[in-house]
């Protein structure tokens, strides 16, 4: 393999959410929830839900994909490889990846999914950047995107109010310049493993009549032991790739987080430094969509960024795993 030859850049982005709308009112009507309840401890106040049978992750990856496709004039035959953070595939294999090259028409790429909970795009892109970097892909697409309402059982008040469906798409390419990704920090910690997970589905327990009916193949999540976890890990590697590449709180032009709580996102700002102003927030209106939250955000915000803006993006997921990522924007809108 080359060593690092090239600085690997976002040269565009795009997302794609359903149409449907489950609001925090809608909810009311099937458990024991407010909206001021969802609100005050979450910061949600609607989520997108993909209706439909025979409808899974592959469909949000493939639109997303379309929508960059024609947004960079990019032929989908000029994709060297695609790589899909998820941890709703279709189907246990063939991997994601693979389904929508093949509904793109991405005939010339190969592909593989990568699961890390809501930590993957971050892991995604930096695995994408590799490629990029060592100068033997010209063209990589990292899609981050997930069915969270598949896994999600709707008599549950504490899961169900969280999550929704969505994903974003973006497409590396080697910079002309000193922008694009600079920096990143990846951490895991297999200690955590049963607080927050999908217990049966995988090898250990495979689908049987006892886990099917004690719901093991929905989400399972230890709320507040999770959420302290996730206030101190989220921020602290936030406030280390910072100091790793001395940067000041003036100098970050936005912060990039991973939507899964609006108490967690405001922990980590203030562990940074960094005010409100600079914080990307679309939370309430998509909730959490697991691998989908900051290239969905990235893709909300992209008309605010100009070319040099300096792009914390952050995230914490089941595991543990959590990361942080340093870049430069690349473009101006």
């Amino acid at each position: 393999m080359s060593s690092k030859k090239y600085r690997a850049c976002i040269s565009g982005i795009h997302g794609y959410v359903p149409d449907y709308i489950l609001t925090n009112s809608e909810l009311e009507k099937i458990i024991d929830t407010t909206d001021e309840w969802i609100v005050t401890r979450t910061g949600i106040k609607e989520r997108r839900i993909l209706k439909g049978e025979l409808k899974g992750t592959s469909i949000l990856g493939t639109k997303c994909l379309e929508g960059l496709l024609e947004k960079t004039n990019t032929d989908p035959k000029d994709i060297d490889l695609i790589i899909v953070a998820t941890v709703t595939p279709d189907m246990l294999f063939p991997s994601t990846a693979n389904l929508i090259a093949d509904n793109v028409g991405a005939s010339n790429a190969y592909g593989f999914d990568l699961s890390a909970a809501c930590s993957g795009f971050l892991y995604a892109l930096t695995t994408g950047c590799q490629f990029v970097e060592s100068g033997t892909h010209k063209k990589v697409v990292v899609i981050g995107a997930d069915k969270m309402s598949s896994i999600i059982d709707y008599d549950e008040r504490k899961n169900c109010v969280l999550f929704g469906d969505g994903g974003g798409a973006v497409l590396l390419e080697r910079s002309n310049d000193e922008t694009g990704i600079q920096d990143y920090i990846l951490k895991s910690d297999g200690s955590g493993r049963d607080m927050l997970c999908l217990k049966a589905g995988g090898s250990l327990r495979p689908a049987s009549t006892e886990t099917l009916k004690n719901k093991e193949h929905y989400i399972y999540q230890e709320g507040s032991s999770v959420f302290k976890f996730a206030v101190t890990n989220m921020a602290d590697i936030s406030e280390e790739i910072m100091k790793k590449n001395n940067l000041s709180s003036n100098e970050v032009s936005y912060l990039v987080p991973h939507q899964a709580n609006k108490r967690i996102i405001d922990a980590t700002a203030k562990r940074m430094g960094v005010g409100p102003e600079k914080v990307l927030l679309n939370i309430e209106k998509y909730g959490n969509t697991t691998a989908g939250t900051i290239p969905l955000c990235l893709w909300d915000f992209e008309k605010k960024f100009k070319k040099g803006d300096n792009l914390i993006l952050a995230a914490f997921g089941g595991g543990f795993t959590w990361g942080s990522l340093y870049l430069k924007w690349s473009y101006n809108n």
